[in-house]
């Protein structure tokens, strides 16, 4: 069985050095930490992780709690937190909320328990009071898609009420005036950001904001095809729908040919998040991006520089771009 010496003779280095590496206790050049690594993998050499935690008071991993790793934008942002974490020698435990409050509660208990190094969470909104006593205890949280109402701790986000706004403009720009929104979960804050790029838009060109356009998707497919349908049936349907979230676009594009309605032709479409599939639909979606991979890799960057102590808490907001493509029609006016 290969022991420490065995990797710092192959790496060619001093013992202390892996231990440093192996430990995260001293900075190491990235190139000499990776040859440790090397050696490691060569030798087969696994540090025992409870001694080590013990010693160091360190675990070197990160919990990630968030919604449905099912979902593109979540997915997406965890490869990226885990391209990250694993450059710097830490590994995820990912948790699946599904927006549910008990089930966050459980999964905050369960981090907490197993004294990861720091935690990634996208909130329920609806579990501060548990989240701030975790903060109290000295526990290293970023937020990350959004933020609970009513705390202030460091998160990495998206632009999510510009990138609203954008969409909103394209869409009157373009001779639209009843515009339907499929908004997500009420206590969640992108929905509440993203209501506002909405509303900035419309009072933006002196357009009265109707109550009845706005539905909620339950930020699901199902919830959204469903809000579609009774929006898209009334005796007055709006000529454009605003989709906020990837799967709800889904669901209004579902609702939009259950119904044999043409898109663009009858009912034009904006999404929020861009995924792989917007240019595979007939026609190509017109979304608003953002950046799922670069949520994930600045929230674990952020997060080690707290753990370090070389930064500062602080809020990062990362832009959003329109990405036009087919799905929205030019009315006459427009």
């Amino acid at each position: 069985m290969a022991t420490i010496r065995d990797v710092a003779a192959r790496a060619g280095v001093s013992v202390a050095t892996v231990s440093y590496v192996i430990n995260g206790t001293k900075p190491v050049a990235p190139e000499t930490a990776a040859r440790v690594r090397r050696a490691m993998e060569e030798l087969d050499y696994h540090p025992d992780a409870s001694a080590q935690s013990l010693r160091t008071r360190t675990t070197h991993v990160i919990g990630v709690v968030v919604s449905d790793i099912a979902n593109p934008f979540f997915a997406t942002l965890v490869r990226g937190a885990e391209d990250c974490a694993r450059q710097h020698g830490y590994s995820l435990l990912i948790c699946n909320t599904g927006e549910d409050l008990e089930n966050e509660r459980i999964y905050l208990s369960l981090l907490s328990r197993r004294r990861v190094d720091g935690l990634l969470l996208a909130p329920t909104g609806k579990n501060d009071e548990l989240i701030g006593r975790l903060i109290d205890r000295g526990m290293n949280i970023v937020f990350i898609d959004r933020t609970p109402p009513h705390l202030q701790a460091p998160a990495v986000l998206s632009q999510n009420e510009a990138g609203a706004y954008q969409a909103t403009c394209h869409l009157i720009e373009r001779g639209h005036r009843r515009i339907g929104i499929v908004l997500g979960l009420p206590d969640v804050s992108t929905t509440a950001e993203r209501l506002r790029g909405y509303r900035r838009a419309l009072a933006h060109y002196g357009l009265e904001l109707d109550e009845d356009l706005l539905v909620y998707g339950r930020s699901q497919v199902a919830g959204a095809r469903e809000a579609c349908l009774a929006l898209l049936s009334r005796p007055n349907p709006p000529t454009a729908i605003f989709a906020t979230n990837n799967l709800m676009t889904i669901g209004a594009m579902q609702a939009i040919r259950k119904l044999s309605l043409r898109c663009p032709g009858e009912v034009s479409v904006v999404g929020f998040d861009d995924f792989e599939w917007a240019e595979a639909f007939d026609p190509p979606l017109t979304t608003v991006a953002q950046d799922p991979y670069g949520i994930g890799q600045q929230a674990v960057g952020l997060l080690l520089g707290l753990l370090s102590g070389d930064r500062k808490p602080e809020q990062v907001r990362l832009p959003v771009e329109l990405r036009v493509r087919g799905s929205v029609a030019r009315l006459e006016g427009g």
